[in-house]
Parts: C-alpha cells; structure tokens; sequence
C-alpha cells in the first residue's frame, strides 16, 4: 500500500477550506499549519497563467526528515505515511531543516508537527480533512498500489508533476497540470 494525493490546479480555486478543515481537524494551534495554498504566477502581461495549489507534506519515499532524525521521532507509517510520534520528538528541527518543501513547523508544546495525510481518518475509511471538504473537489487521495483508487485512476489520465523533483525525494503528493 502506497498512498498519495493528487491536486488538479485547473479545479482549485484557493479557497483555503482545506487549510481551515485541516487546523480544526488535528487541533493546529492559531499561527500554525500543516498545509497551505499557493498561488503561482507565470509569463509576462498580458500573457499570464496563474497556477493555485494546496501544499503540505509530500510523505516522499526518501524522506530526508526520516533519515536525519536522531530519535527515530520521524518515522514511515502506514502506507508510506510519513509521521512525527510527538513524544520521542526532541524538537532539534533537524527534520525541519532537511525538509525541501518547508512542511514542518515546531509546535509550541516543542514537538516538530505537520501533515499526516489525516491517518486516522484514513484507518477509518475516511478521506483526509482537506479532501473531504474541498468544495472544488479538486483533490484525490488513495493508495497508488489499488488500480482502482481515485487517485490512481486520475494519474493514469492526466498530466502532472511534483515538486522539486530535483531533490531526489519521490514525493507523493501530485499536482494534475
């Protein structure tokens, strides 16, 4: 099992329904998020194309942040999932630091906190916050290992990308261009 998440930037309108659903779901304190939309502006008047995308951990295959921790906090879970168990967390930021997509932030309690693709909704057959709520319907979350998931139907028809893919990270969060 592998799971990712698929963004159409053609459907999102940058709403943020995803970054409020997110917060009130895993209690993220105020100031703090653990995904956020982007707004892309690319070309020259009056020839411009602007790109929205709803950003957040990208539970890469390689993650750097698991291996540069030097207590294990930062681990591959379920299906890839990558997760912070907060109590073994010693907030050094390394994780933080070695992340190439800025999605880590240390929370005030100390631990180093971010997206976690909502696991335990998912354990419960549930869609993460963010998708279950996108009035767009412009995310798709599944595991790429079942042909038959939303998001691997929607990668087998569509164009996409993923983010600095440069790093060598094999991230798992997608965005259908």
């Amino acid at each position: 099992m592998r799971y990712a998440m698929a963004i159409d930037t053609k459907k999102c309108v940058g709403c943020s329904d995803c970054v409020v659903a997110c917060q009130t779901e895993n209690d993220v304190p105020i100031g703090f998020c653990r995904d956020w939309v982007v707004e892309v502006m690319d070309g020259t008047y009056p020839q411009l194309e602007i790109e929205l995308r709803s950003e957040r951990c990208n539970h890469c295959e390689n993650s750097p942040c698991v291996r540069c921790c030097p207590t294990g906090a930062s681990h591959y879970s379920d299906g890839g999932i990558v997760l912070v168990t907060k109590n073994e967390c010693i907030g050094c930021s390394a994780c933080i630091t070695s992340c190439p997509y800025d999605a880590r932030y240390v929370h005030p309690d100390g631990y180093v906190d971010k997206c976690t693709f909502c696991l335990h909704r998912v354990k419960k057959g549930m869609q993460p916050a963010c998708v279950a709520v996108c009035p767009t319907k412009c995310m798709y979350f599944g595991d790429l290992d079942d042909p038959g998931s939303e998001v691997s139907k929607v990668l087998k028809k569509r164009k996409y990308k993923t983010l600095i893919p440069e790093a060598g990270t094999k991230p798992q969060l997608y965005f259908l261009i």
